[in-house]
């Protein structure tokens, strides 16, 4: 099974998820690993710049097909 399957079955598994106690003990590990990190959201002026360039990107044509993707990920 590759890494997004993976990744797509817990987010299906959390959003299933009723017990409180397990889910706060998921939340405190996670927060643990990313948090330091320092994540932040995206200003108003990143995220429209960062739409542009995939804007520019696809019209250049700087993409890849699911199938390229699925082969790239398959050699990680």
């Amino acid at each position: 099974m590759d890494l997004q399957t993976r990744k797509l079955n817990i987010i299906q598994y959390l959003i299933e998820l009723k017990d409180e106690k397990l889910f706060n003990k998921i939340e405190t590990i996670i927060k643990d690993k990313v948090g330091n990190k320092k994540m932040k959201p995206f200003t108003q002026e990143e995220l429209l710049s960062r739409a542009k360039q995939s804007n520019d990107d696809y019209l250049a044509g700087n993409v890849k097909t699911q199938e390229d993707l699925e082969i790239e990920s398959e050699n990680w």
